[in-house]
Parts: structure tokens; C-alpha cells; sequence
């Protein structure tokens, strides 16, 4: 028969993700919700305690564990705070494990280990006002010019994109078409600052106050294009 009991191992990791979520979270996030603030030292104290690289390799400084151990970890911070539950959820599944899978090994080098540690964070530029989160429908386009990617478009409701210490957004984009008509969709890392990448304010969001989302704007952004996250027209 299965059991669907937790291991002695995970149970031992829950109660220390939970006493760290009561002693440093709970006490504050009624206070970060009314004020909407990102507690970037906690986010950091987070990152120190290894929440950002259970599933990472050691090769990068993450604890190469399992998904259970990420689950439970999202569970016992979202208990206290589900803005801080998102707010690991999305560094993780959407910042680092597209270029944990995707990334070369330059790539992998150059940002995984900050994104680990926490002390950086990356968002994912998906959704779109005109097509929400259907990749095929999105309208941001990135073209190649004289070895660099220009980038043009908008994106909405973007997680952990506009925070001090957001290192990179990797932007789902229009990168041509198919032969077949269907538009070719890529992703391209775009890191903070680069020209032309603007966070606009953040959202005065119905819950979720805490946590860091952006609406985003690129024009010309441009980038060099060993940027480009996985194979060209792979990106859905």
C-alpha cells in the first residue's frame, strides 16, 4: 500500500521552516500586508536558511533535494504569509529552474548562485494584458540585429520582478515565425537595468501586498544574444 506520510527527514525539515516562519515572519506580516512592503531582509534570511536551493545541484550551492522537501517549504511559509509562500514559489519555479534546465553552463554560472543564496531574485515575463498567460498568443517581440536582441512589449502581474534585489527577468518573446504561420516564441534573459527596461509601479493588488509584481515595458531593450535561455523558438 502507499503511504502517504511524510519521511522522518522531511517532517524534521518541516518543523525548522516552521519555527523559522513563526519566529521571522508571522510577527511581521500583518504590518508588511497594510504597509505593502517587501521585507527584502527576510526574503535574504530566507535564501540563508537554503529555501531557494533545496532542488538545486551542489555544483551551484543548492542542497540537491527533492520537490517534497520545496513543497513543504512553500507550505510552512505560506501558513504564516502567503505573500512570502508566493514569493519562494516564483523564485524558484520560475526564476531559477529555467535556467537550472535550459541555461548554458556560462549562464548557469553566472546567476544561479546568487538566485540560490537569495540573495538575488528572478521573475519570468510571460503574461500579457491582450493574452494572459497563453504563450501563443503573445505579442512582445525580440528581434536580432549585429549580435544582440532588441526586445519591444509589455507585460503584467510579473513575480519578484522589481525588488532591489531582482538580478534578471527572463522575458518570453516573439523571435519570428513558423512555417507553418504560428508565431516563434523564445525566452530571453534581460537583466535589471538594461536600457529601455522599465518596472513600472507596482500593483495595488486585491491580496498578495507583500509580494513583489510589476508590470512591465521594453523598448529597444536590447541585449547580447548569448542571452537567449534554451533554443530559439523553444520557448513554447
Amino acid at each position: 500500500m502507499t503511504s502517504f506520510e511524510l519521511s522522518r527527514e522531511h517532517e524534521e525539515f518541516r518543523r525548522s521552516v516552521r519555527e523559522f516562519a513563526r519566529a521571522e515572519i508571522a510577527p511581521h506580516a500583518a504590518q508588511w500586508d497594510r504597509t505593502h512592503h517587501f521585507p527584502i531582509d527576510t526574503v535574504q534570511a530566507m535564501g540563508a536558511l537554503g529555501l531557494f536551493g533545496l532542488t538545486a545541484p551542489a555544483e551551484f550551492g543548492g542542497a540537491a533535494g527533492d520537490f517534497t522537501s520545496l513543497c513543504v517549504a512553500i507550505e510552512e511559509v505560506g501558513r504564516v504569509d502567503q505573500s512570502m509562500g508566493i514569493t519562494l514559489e516564483a523564485a524558484v519555479g520560475l526564476g531559477i529552474n529555467p535556467l537550472l534546465e535550459y541555461g548554458t553552463q556560462e549562464q548557469k554560472e553566472r546567476w544561479l548562485p546568487d538566485l540560490i543564496e537569495g540573495r538575488t531574485l528572478a521573475g519570468f515575463g510571460l503574461t500579457e494584458a491582450g493574452s494572459g498567460s497563453d504563450a501563443g498568443g503573445l505579442r512582445t517581440r525580440a528581434d536580432l540585429h549585429d549580435g544582440s536582441w532588441a526586445l519591444n512589449g509589455d507585460k503584467q502581474f510579473i513575480t519578484n520582478s522589481g525588488s532591489e534585489i531582482t538580478a534578471l527577468v527572463t522575458v518570453a518573446a516573439r523571435t519570428g515565425e513558423r512555417p507553418d504561420g504560428r508565431p516563434e516564441i523564445s525566452t530571453i534573459v534581460v537583466p535589471s537595468g538594461t536600457p529601455g527596461f522599465v518596472v513600472e509601479p507596482a500593483y495595488d493588488k486585491l491580496g498578495w501586498h507583500a509580494s513583489d509584481t510589476h508590470p512591465l515595458t521594453f523598448t529597444d531593450a536590447t541585449v547580447p544574444a548569448d542571452h537567449l535561455l534554451g533554443e530559439r523558438g523553444r520557448g513554447f
